[in-house]
């Protein structure tokens, strides 16, 4: 991507250097698509997540970063991220940003609007949402889509392994209470969302949930804006290690919900 254009001055040899620097490190900053990853307490999953990402992104014709966002991790998180930077960054940079606010919707929040590339967007660690997921999204961004985001319950959409049963119910009754705020989504919490930066901008200004509630504002912000927003069915797997508790997070995730429904016009 030629996004820089060298201007000839005379700054001494040593000044040169720095420019020449500077220029080489802007331009390996400018990339096509920056993935964030919501990080909490994952150092024993991180490893293969990362090395997983690096290889497919970097068999794609588009340039990448990966962004991963240590939301207060009290393991070995941030140290074992920096590792497999300096081991893999060369084919993929991988970045770490730190967010010392608790929830997923602040660390995602940070990692979304910490960046400059075009497309952006996020996945979860335990990538339950199959990486070739990636190829179709770009394909819908490059088209014009402002927004595009995995499904589990759109048409065409299915479970690898089955989710606990109170998971289900849990997310049936929340779908239920989604679809009075979000019009035509079937998923609006499925870990896997991209955007075209200046689409995404314009929702998250707007937005003020940083908790269960962040997913659900934001579409509802991009709709607001009448940005289109495609909703891929996918093929996912529900992770036995996730953080995810459903009875205290479910409650909250009701909560903050019914919160956002009643400050909605």
């Amino acid at each position: 991507m030629a996004l820089l254009h060298s201007h000839s001055v005379h700054i001494g040899k040593r000044g040169g250097l720095q420019a020449r620097r500077r220029s080489d490190f802007l331009r390996r900053s400018q990339v096509d698509l920056e993935v964030v990853i919501p990080a909490y307490n994952e150092a024993a999953r991180i490893p293969r997540t990362l090395t997983q990402t690096v290889d497919f992104l970097a068999s794609q014709p588009w340039s990448s970063r990966i962004v991963v966002v240590d939301n207060g991790s009290v393991d070995d998180t941030a140290a074992v991220v920096r590792r497999i930077s300096r081991e893999k960054g060369d084919a993929v940079p991988i970045s770490l940003v730190g967010c010392s606010r608790r929830g997923k919707g602040a660390a995602v929040r940070r990692g979304l609007l910490s960046g400059t590339s075009r497309y952006t967007g996020f996945f979860d660690a335990d990538l339950a949402t199959p990486l070739e997921t990636l190829t179709e999204t770009m394909w819908h961004l490059a088209g014009g889509a402002a927004a595009v985001i995995a499904s589990r319950h759109a048409p065409g959409s299915t479970f690898v392994v089955p989710q606990h049963i109170g998971r289900r119910m849990g997310g049936t009754a929340f779908r239920a209470l989604t679809r009075s705020i979000v019009k035509g989504i079937q998923d609006t919490q499925c870990g896997f969302k991209f955007f075209e930066r200046d689409a995404l901008t314009a929702a998250m200004v707007q937005c003020r949930s940083t908790g269960f509630a962040f997913d659900v504002e934001l579409l509802l912000r991009l709709q607001d804006n009448h940005a289109s927003i495609v909703e891929l069915p996918v093929a996912w797997t529900d992770g036995a290690e996730s953080t995810f508790r459903p009875f205290q997070d479910g409650v909250a995730s009701f909560a903050s919900v019914i919160q956002l429904q009643k400050a909605t016009p």
